[in-house]
């Protein structure tokens, strides 16, 4: 049994279009997808804010731009080199520009803002440009240049950065030592299970292992306690996510009810044997059916509420968790 009580951590990777991109091209459904992502965020903060949710928000960088002359000027000198174009921010810009100087879908200062000032919100990075840590081409330096810049234009807005999430899950173990460069202290990896290594690239039995676990236990992630995570290594601490909320589906009703009791049962098990449970999703993941999604959070955070009550079970951000750790 654990020293800890249960531990509940979200994190969040907050994109808009930025995460997207090389399969979305905006066309009017898609903008609807994400104005409505954009008016759910204050919502979604009131409702953290009511249940005392602490939430580590990996915010991309660009979204901190204003205004496209406030992006050109904060371009890297090196522009990540992939193979594949399609998977560059810069390139897709390059083919299709901006909507407008003040592009809701890849400009988002007002939100950030919202975030901010939210009481046990982290602001933490999901890189500068959801710069692919995994693919071929990209270079150690130029993701340093890419971290670089988040983190300066996070600290110019007043957040210090201590928490990273590596965009698509790709998890590059090579990048830590920059990661700490740049004083990044805690990065969120995979479960430690097959067929969770990383989304991109995935085979079709790890696809599917991975969506038939978010329903029923086909080969479940073994449960993990803080003492599980190594906290002797002079890297960042690695803490693994858990279990990805998937959205409402209007064609799915029997699959969203097994998902939900999937997640409040696994919460059950944390608070009750101090487990540690991380939960993530991102926030455009409401956007097509945002009433229904909110619904199932406020069921999840409702759950929160009565397991703390009734075990201790404790919410913290990924940077709280590491302090704990460290001091510990």
């Amino acid at each position: 049994m654990s020293k800890h009580p249960g531990i509940f951590c979200i994190s969040l990777d907050f994109e808009l279009h930025w995460g997207c991109f090389e399969r979305m091209t905006l066309n009017e459904a898609e903008q609807t997808y994400f104005k409505n992502t954009r008016e759910l965020i204050p919502v979604k903060l009131d409702l953290f804010r009511a249940y005392d949710a602490h939430v580590t928000w990996a915010i991309v960088g660009m979204l901190y731009h204003h205004n496209v002359d406030e992006w050109k000027r904060s371009m890297p000198s090196q522009i990540p080199a992939f193979n594949n174009p399609k998977v560059s921010a810069y390139e897709w810009i390059k083919q299709y520009g901006f909507m407008g100087e003040t592009d809701p879908y890849h400009f988002a200062p007002d939100l950030i803002q919202k975030i901010k000032a939210t009481p046990h919100q982290e602001i933490a990075t999901h890189t500068y440009a959801h710069y692919f840590c995994l693919e071929e081409g990209q270079t150690r330096e130029q993701f340093r240049e890419d971290l670089e810049i988040a983190v300066r234009i996070a600290k110019e807005d007043g957040s210090d950065i201590k928490s990273l999430v590596f965009p698509r899950n790709q998890f590059n173990p090579d990048y830590l030592s920059v990661c700490k460069e740049v004083g990044i202290t805690a990065v969120r990896s995979s479960p430690n299970i097959w067929y969770w290594k990383y989304a991109t690239g995935s085979t079709f039995k790890e696809k599917f292992f991975r969506a038939g676990d978010a329903y029923i236990k086909m080969q479940p992630i073994k449960p993990i306690t803080l003492n599980d995570i190594d906290v002797h290594t002079n890297m960042p601490l690695l803490l693994p996510s858990t279990r990805l909320y998937r959205a409402w589906q209007p064609k799915y009703k029997i699959q969203n009810y097994f998902k939900l009791r999937r997640i409040l049962n696994e919460m059950t098990e944390a608070a009750r044997k101090g487990y540690y449970y991380h939960l993530w999703w991102h926030p455009h993941n409401f956007g097509y059916h945002p009433h229904e999604c909110l619904e199932e959070l406020e069921q999840i955070l409702e759950h929160y509420k009565k397991l703390s009550k009734q075990y201790g079970f404790k919410s913290m951000t990924m940077h709280e968790i590491t302090q704990h750790l460290r001091k510990d």
